[in-house]
């Protein structure tokens, strides 16, 4: 079955249309949306056969993969991981929402199929809205991964005209928020006893340590 296009204002979502893609999540779809920094692909954390379709479309295995996904905000974090240190607490609590992924512990509320091999998993709270109303809606996280493009010259695909065309058979529903960046978040691994940039994308951490 084909995808639907969606037009979301970005900064004004319609509470109608967020509920409809609310919806398809919440009954296994996969979506692609907007962030603060590149589209995303993703689908409902707990859904199984929706986490594993989403590999399946970027072509990775779950269990080998880092998938990250994108919280709420902070008090949302905290169900999902543990031992955050009180350094490491103060800077996310100054750099979120933006755009930075932490790398952290996670905890036994992380689906397996997540973390298999890993015991961490990688964090996100964009600031962005779209994706903010489609967490609250649907009550969990959902994952986020990054939509490539296989131009050399344009690592990410900005249009979610050309995103549509490329991914309109393999997902339910494309958000269009509008253009996106082609500038990644910016991962910072937060489990050993400093912190560590392990991609330089578009946000600064060193403002916020």
């Amino acid at each position: 079955m084909a995808a639907e296009l969606i037009k979301i204002h970005p900064d004004n979502p319609d509470p109608r249309r967020i509920a409809k893609v609310v919806e398809v999540l919440k009954n296994g779809g996969v979506v692609i949306y907007p962030t603060d920094t590149i589209y995303g692909m993703g689908c409902d954390i707990f859904n199984q056969k929706a986490v594993e379709r989403v590999c399946q479309i970027k072509g990775v295995k779950a269990d080998k993969t880092l998938l990250s996904f994108i919280c709420q905000d902070i008090s949302h974090i905290s169900e999902y991981v543990k031992n955050i240190s009180t350094p490491v607490f103060k800077v996310m609590k100054k750099a979120l929402p933006g755009p930075f992924t932490f790398i952290l512990e996670s905890s036994s509320k992380v689906p397996k199929i997540i973390n298999a091999k890993k015991k961490t998993v990688g964090i996100r709270v964009p600031d962005h809205n779209i994706p903010h109303h489609l967490v609250e809606g649907l009550g969990n996280p959902i994952i986020t991964t990054s939509i490539r493009d296989e131009d050399d010259v344009i690592e990410y695909t900005t249009d979610p005209e050309l995103i549509f065309e490329k991914f309109g058979n393999l997902v339910d529903i494309v958000i269009d928020g509008g253009y996106g960046k082609n500038v990644p978040s910016t991962v910072i691994d937060c489990t050993g006893e400093m912190m560590e940039v392990l991609r330089e994308g578009a946000g600064d951490i060193s403002q916020f340590a």
